[in-house]
């Protein structure tokens, strides 16, 4: 995992009441800087996923959230 865990988290944690649209996810979530790949990474993981025009929490976005110390 690249992204910062803190910041990984804040993403699962901002979808955790439920989808959100994928624009606005993006308006807040996407970068250009390699160092800070939150979006992708928590895609990569497999904690988020894309349907269609929405981004919704995993099974494995919600147990890594429940999982924060």
């Amino acid at each position: 995992m690249d992204a910062p865990a803190p910041l990984l988290l804040d993403l699962l944690a901002s979808l955790k009441a439920g989808p959100k649209p994928y624009a606005e996810v993006m308006d807040a979530w996407r970068t250009s800087c390699p160092r800070l790949p939150v979006w992708e990474d928590a895609v990569d993981l497999g904690l988020v996923r894309r349907d269609h025009d929405l981004v919704a929490l995993t099974e494995a976005g919600a147990a890594r959230l429940d999982a924060r110390p």
